[in-house]
């Protein structure tokens, strides 16, 4: 009688694992090797699916939704009485169920035993089971090429046919391990599973079930997950261009037209509008820049390559002028749209990807700031995307913006001095850390310096041109220096060596840092004094690039949170100051400027406005001299809460109003820093102006120092 495979018991509950199977004796729960694992509750019967389908002595009588997908519970508990009298060849204990299919063979076992004493259980037909000695085996025609390795796993594979090596019988050229092939098709099933070499089906599937290997009757298990393919039916609709021309949106797509957007033919997960990349109404061949660097062989590696030979040297200015003469307007344009974009522009548009209705939460205790910054980070359900909701347990603020500025202000300065950077103040190196590789703290502090960037914190400013260089490839034509490895250990003995004036002190220079030099690979016999300037490169190459391989590209990859590593390697001219150059110092100008005034309607109202204004740019300039209590970044930070201009700019612009008080001895000026607005009380001299703005500043700065 033809038995059904296995479907899902609506019966099983939850405690099943803890229970013995009725016939084998075990709580195993494994659904590849033993089946299903049902339980009746209401009969106290546990079972593996598999141990009934190859017991000897039952047949399944009953419809589907019957017993146990078909075997009723009477014939089970027969089935129970008569294996209880059998004793297994394998455990030598009563309760074997399984024979050997062949009537002369009285070898039994339980299922499990059967699997380990290398039992051959066959699912299909009559489900017949083979003892070691009758089992079908399988032949090899061709002599197979070494080495080999398994078709699924690629581990090695010794190609001699046994029960636990097993091949395709359709190309002969694949190999298996048992478990393996077993675990394919626990999960491709009777729909996807083949050979994994020549995509053999029916043959392969009809050798695998004669070998005894299970393929259930259901659709694969990836299709059985709910929404698993939810995300092919969006189809990418984003204009990527660094400046986008549409009024509706970088979202907004035509039918046809200027404002269509195109799709990467390659990737297919970047977008422009025709517009906006001049592409004509005719062409769909359009590449991101990110696919056509790859595609034209356009990467610029970062190891060092001393030794070119005249014949590469000369295709490769061949391939170069060709590529100019061919691209020459398309190149033109994408380098005039690049730096037409200024690195605010580009950090703005990042920003759109920022949705302010859903926040992340960092909370802030006992001034950690990079602690509570990487918790934050490390939450399995973090979202770059979403809006930083800073909480600073002893804060006097209470406006959100305030304190994410202060915040990414601090956190800015908890990096700089964090261990895997290295160097001077202002000009760091990635530093060589086991434990901050361990624990992926380059790719971590990548990730919060572009977060900084494009949630509005300040420009970074501490890069060294080495790791700029290094990072980016600009300058291009950039050489490292010994200047560039900062106060390191190693700085001394490099410096003998550049200063060396003579082949004997390149020499003697060259003994003392031996020891590093052969673990860097750079210990070399010196014969002259011009051998200086090539051992000098090959140590700096090593100490700042080679060694930092893993940094660097664990760092980069940190970088494209939010995707500001592509655009800065985009515009890297552009950004250069933004992580390099030092945040220059405010002035009174550049502070009257940032704010734009306000004024009333009205005459009368107006003219004392103006004269507040006149007031304001005085106590800028005094500020400037050094004559007042509060610098001018105190006055920044009372008005927006930031104490340098962030990378990304204001956003809105600051905003300088009036407002005309009913006594003048207690108009103190106010500050709306989330809307980095400034409000100047309108008074009748400077002396009580500039007593009431100090004091006004100066309350701000008592209440952070508490």
């Amino acid at each position: 009688m033809k038995k059904t495979t296995m479907k899902k018991c609506a019966g099983e509950v939850e405690d099943a694992i803890s229970e013995l199977c009725v016939l084998c004796k075990r709580r195993d729960n494994c659904p590849d090797k033993y089946g299903e694992k049902i339980t009746l509750k209401e009969h106290q019967i546990t079972v593996h699916y598999f141990c009934l389908l190859m017991s000897s002595g039952i047949f399944q009588r009953g419809e589907d939704h019957e017993g146990i997908h078909g075997f009723l519970v009477d014939d089970i508990r027969k089935e129970i009485r008569r294996s209880a009298r059998l004793r297994c060849m394998g455990c030598k204990k009563t309760g074997a169920s399984v024979g050997c299919s062949i009537k002369s063979c009285r070898q039994m076992v339980h299922l499990p035993c059967g699997i380990e004493r290398e039992f051959i259980f066959q699912f299909t037909d009559l489900f017949p089971s083979f003892c070691r000695k009758h089992r079908p085996t399988q032949t090899c025609s061709t002599s197979p090429t070494l080495p080999l390795c398994c078709s699924i796993c690629l581990e090695p594979i010794e190609p001699v046919l046994s029960y636990s090596v097993l091949k395709c019988p359709a190309c002969h050229g694949s190999w298996f391990h048992r478990n393996c092939v077993q675990f394919q098709a626990h999960s491709a099933a009777m729909f996807f599973f083949k050979c994994t070499l020549c995509n053999n089906k029916d043959q392969f599937q009809q050798e695998m079930l004669r070998m005894g290997i299970h393929i259930p009757e259901r659709d694969a298990s990836w299709e059985l997950e709910e929404n698993a393919y939810g995300d092919l039916l969006q189809v990418y609709q984003h204009c990527d261009a660094v400046k986008c021309c549409c009024d509706k949106g970088r979202s907004y797509s035509a039918q046809s037209g200027g404002y269509e957007i195109v799709r990467c033919k390659f990737c297919g997960s970047h977008g422009t509008h025709r517009k906006c990349s001049s592409i004509k109404l005719y062409e769909t061949n359009w590449s991101c820049s990110d696919c056509k660097a790859a595609a034209e062989g356009a990467a610029v590696s970062p190891l060092p390559n001393h030794v070119k030979s005249p014949l590469a040297e000369r295709q490769e200015k061949k391939r170069l002028f060709k590529r100019c003469l061919s691209n020459l307007h398309s190149s033109l344009i994408s380098k005039r749209r690049c730096l037409d974009a200024s690195p605010t522009e580009i950090l703005m548009d990042l920003a759109t990807q920022i949705t302010p209705q859903q926040t992340t939460a960092v909370l802030l205790q006992n001034e950690e700031v990079l602690e509570a910054a990487l918790q934050a980070l490390r939450q399995t359900d973090f979202n770059p995307c979403h809006t930083l909701s800073v909480n600073l347990v002893r804060s006097k603020w209470s406006e959100k913006v305030a304190n994410q500025r202060r915040f990414l202000s601090r956190l800015l300065q908890s990096l700089q001095n964090s261990s895997i950077f290295e160097g001077p103040d202002g000009t760091k190196n990635l530093a060589l850390n086991s434990q901050a590789l361990r624990d992926d703290l380059y790719y971590e502090t990548g990730s919060l310096l572009a977060l900084s960037l494009v949630h509005g914190g300040p420009p970074v400013a501490f890069f060294s041109p080495a790791l700029y260089h290094t990072l980016f490839h600009y300058p291009p034509d950039y050489k490292l220096t010994v200047e560039d490895l900062g106060d390191v250990i190693l700085t001394n003995k490099v410096k003998m060596i550049a200063e060396s004036r003579s082949l004997s002190e390149l020499k003697k220079a060259v003994r003392a840092a031996s020891e590093y030099l052969h673990v860097a690979g750079c210990l070399r016999r010196i014969d002259k004094l011009a051998d200086k300037s090539m051992l000098l490169e090959d140590i700096l190459n090593f100490y700042l690039i080679i060694r930092m391989q893993l940094p660097l590209q664990r760092f980069r990859e940190g970088l494209r949170t939010l995707g500001v590593f592509e655009r800065v390697q985009a515009c890297p001219e552009g950004f250069y100051s933004v992580f390099c150059d030092p945040v220059e110092r405010m002035t009174a100008e550049a502070m009257f400027s940032l704010f734009t005034p306000q004024f009333s309607a009205e005459g009368e109202k107006k003219t004392k406005e103006d004269k507040t204004l006149i007031f304001w740019k005085h106590y800028l300039n005094e500020c400037e001299d050094g004559q007042c209590a509060a610098s001018l970044e105190d006055i920044l930070m009372f008005a927006t809460a930031a104490d340098v201009i962030p990378a990304i700019g204001f956003n809105p612009a600051p905003l300088l109003s009036f407002f005309t008080p009913l006594d003048s001895s207690c108009a103190f000026p106010q500050s709306h820093p989330e809307a980095n607005h400034l409000i100047l009380p309108v008074l009748p001299s400077y002396e009580l102006f500039k007593k009431h703005l100090e004091y006004a500043v100066g309350q701000l700065s008592v209440m952070q120092a508490i």
